[in-house]
């Protein structure tokens, strides 16, 4: 059987996405990311919800935003990580699930009671591994223009940003440089890299995290073998392998999903003699 790996826990970087939601709680971290990637300052971060939750769409599925944020100005701020994942960049849709994270926002902010024309300035972000476009650009931004007149902006305040860590050129600043840098190697060679470095590092040894990340990917099982009951058996093995290799023992997996344990140390076995 072939089994898809979960990444072990003490493996994951600032790239992945549990850690960079993680490591992107700390506000002051946040705001040195942000101002590192828009290249200005922003107002001091009063918000942060990682994993941001919204469901709007008719099956009730959730928008899940990466890392979720507010300055003091109001202005909203959601950073997304996005690696390749063995998948294609069309695959990925960034164009219109960029849109549709901008609705979300905006669709957020009305229903909590608010007017249209008190719509906060947003900035959607994709922070990717990849050139996203193909174009060898640092960084794309969109906001919308006219098509008939040149130099007419809507001026909606909405905007969306889409950032090209492979990209190694010219015109960029020195701090810009080195965090595409880290995120291509994983070499931190400035002051906020060696701050996130730092943090990454403390974070692979945070036993609440760990739990957390291997209770993300209990949920990732479950809904990938829900209503496919010939996928159940390889999903329920899928999982129990990856939390052993992520050093949980059959006791405590049992404890930590339900599953009988002598299912668990029959399913350990099995792979231990293939």
């Amino acid at each position: 059987m072939e089994r898809k790996r979960m990444k072990q826990y003490k493996e994951l970087k600032f790239n992945d996405d549990f850690m960079f939601g993680k490591v992107m709680e700390d506000k002051n971290l946040c705001r040195e990311v942000l101002e590192c990637l828009l290249e200005r300052e922003i107002g001091e971060i009063s918000e942060i919800q990682p994993q941001r939750e919204f469901r709007y769409t008719s099956d009730g599925k959730p928008v899940r935003l990466d890392v979720y944020n507010k300055d003091e100005n109001d202005v909203i701020y959601d950073a997304e990580m996005e690696n390749l994942n063995h998948k294609t960049i069309k695959e990925h849709e960034l164009p219109k699930r960029s849109r549709f994270y901008q609705s979300a926002i905006d669709i957020d902010y009305m229903n909590r009671g608010n007017m249209y024309y008190n719509l906060p300035d947003s900035n959607v972000i994709f922070i990717c591994t990849f050139d996203p476009f193909g174009k060898n650009m640092a960084k794309y931004t969109f906001r919308a223009g006219c098509d008939e007149a040149q130099g007419i902006m809507l001026e909606d305040g909405a905007v969306r940003v889409f950032f090209n860590g492979c990209y190694e050129g010219d015109g960029i600043s020195d701090e810009l440089r080195a965090f595409y840098q880290y995120l291509r190697t994983g070499q931190a060679s400035n002051e906020l890299t060696k701050k996130i470095d730092a943090a990454v590092d403390k974070g692979r040894n945070n036993e609440v995290w760990r739990t957390q990340y291997m209770k993300e990917w209990v949920i990732y099982q479950d809904a990938k073998t829900e209503g496919r009951e010939e996928g159940r058996e390889e999903g329920r093995a899928e999982l129990i392998m990856a939390m052993l290799e992520n050093g949980k023992t059959p006791e405590e997996i049992a404890d930590f999903i339900g599953y009988p344990l002598d299912m668990i140390l029959e399913i350990k076995e099995n792979f231990e003699h293939q």
